[in-house]
């Protein structure tokens, strides 16, 4: 039973996180869409055959499918999810043409196609300046409460009652930002500038390598500085402090997720790290069970991510449809049906790589190949 339940939990936590930021994201197309006059024909929560669903007034049907791995909306001459023109978009009517997405200006489209990538960074800043102006946010004064010894942080310097002002440019305001930086720079020289004894002082600190293991029993590199915190405590906001606190938040974890995949693209950070749809179901149970707070936090960071993969420029994204509109307003025209067609076929096999990429990472790490492989050995 005590399986079964957290099964359960697993299957339900993942259900409400992935429809959530998939309704979110395709909110943002829909409204922007229907300000710009444009007629939407569907809009469907997964993939696949529907499993229920209305239409609405204005004739937009809303569904939810079998697939619960995404969604779209298709717009008044769309020949499939993906946005191609369909081959009945060159005879419209006048009437037809004044509602088509595809008979829209440059500028109207790519601010359609923008308004998904831009609704799920939006959301992620609201639920955090909620969450920080209700329950308070992690709220600890960076300065250091202590340096172990033969640590990082004692070979580059640090005292004990040192204040941490900048790591690398950025200013700080936390030590959880400190700890954040470090963490994804395992072995890299981080200049710092810190205040002691009322002046500043510039350091240079190489955080050591350390590799631990996670609950759900994955592997990471991490660096660490070696220093204690003080008195942590958590710290409600006005709603302007609790907005441009959760717009710092949403900053940090654009750059942290760069430096993670520049570190994966130089080979210093190891590519299991990536993560499918079988690894954010189990990460979704595990943050379910630690209660409410941890799991919006585990929202915003997966709707930031959303937005910023469908902001690659690669065709079948938003990002390529973006890539396919700054052509056209450089050439003065849109790219011929059959470039448009090859650059779909490619990014369909580069998304579809990826997938099986992760989703293979998902089963390693998840212990599933090991169960195969003894089974057969």
């Amino acid at each position: 039973m005590d399986v079964m339940g957290g099964f359960g939990t697993t299957l339900l936590s993942f259900l409400l996180v992935l429809t959530v930021l998939v309704f979110v994201h395709e909110l943002g197309h829909y409204l922007v869409a229907r300000r710009n006059g444009v007629r939407i024909e569907v809009f469907s929560i997964g993939f696949g055959p529907e499993l229920f669903g209305w239409t609405d007034r204005s004739g937009t049907r809303w569904k939810f499918s079998a697939i619960p791995l995404g969604g779209y909306v298709k717009m008044f001459g769309d020949a499939d999810p993906a946005s191609t023109p369909g081959a009945h978009t060159q005879s419209m009517s006048a009437e037809e043409q004044a509602v088509s997405f595809h008979h829209k200006r440059l500028g109207q489209r790519a601010a359609i196609v923008a308004a998904g990538p831009i609704a799920n960074f939006l959301f992620a800043i609201v639920a955090l300046t909620i969450l920080f102006a209700t329950a308070g946010q992690s709220f600890t004064p960076p300065d250091v409460g202590g340096v172990q010894p033969g640590s990082a942080a004692e070979r580059a310097g640090l005292q004990a009652g040192d204040l941490i002002v900048s790591i690398n440019g950025s200013g700080i305001q936390r030590f959880e930002e400190i700890r954040q930086i470090v963490s994804m720079q395992p072995g890299a020289p981080l200049e710092m500038v810190v205040q002691r004894d009322g002046r500043s002082v510039n350091l240079t600190a190489t955080p050591d390598v350390r590799e631990v293991t996670d609950r759900l029993g994955n592997t990471h590199r991490i660096g660490q500085l070696g220093i204690m915190r003080g008195g942590a405590e958590t710290k409600r906001h006005d709603p302007l402090t609790a907005l441009w606190q959760a717009g710092r938040e949403v900053v940090g974890m654009v750059s942290g997720t760069f430096v993670a995949l520049g570190q994966m693209i130089e080979g210093s950070r190891g590519t299991e790290e990536l993560g499918g749809p079988l690894r954010i179901a189990q990460m979704s149970g595990e943050v379910a069970q630690s209660g409410w707070y941890p799991l919006i936090w585990f929202m915003t960071f997966l709707s930031v991510n959303l937005g910023m993969i469908n902001l690659f420029p690669v065709p079948l994204l938003d990002g390529g449809h973006l890539m396919f509109y700054a052509l056209e307003g450089l050439r003065g025209r849109p790219l011929g049906p059959k470039a448009q067609e090859y650059g779909f076929r490619i990014g369909l096999a580069l998304v579809l790589t990826l997938m099986v990429f992760a989703t293979w990472n998902d089963l390693v790490q998840l212990r599933v190949v090991d169960f195969f492989r003894g089974l057969i050995s």
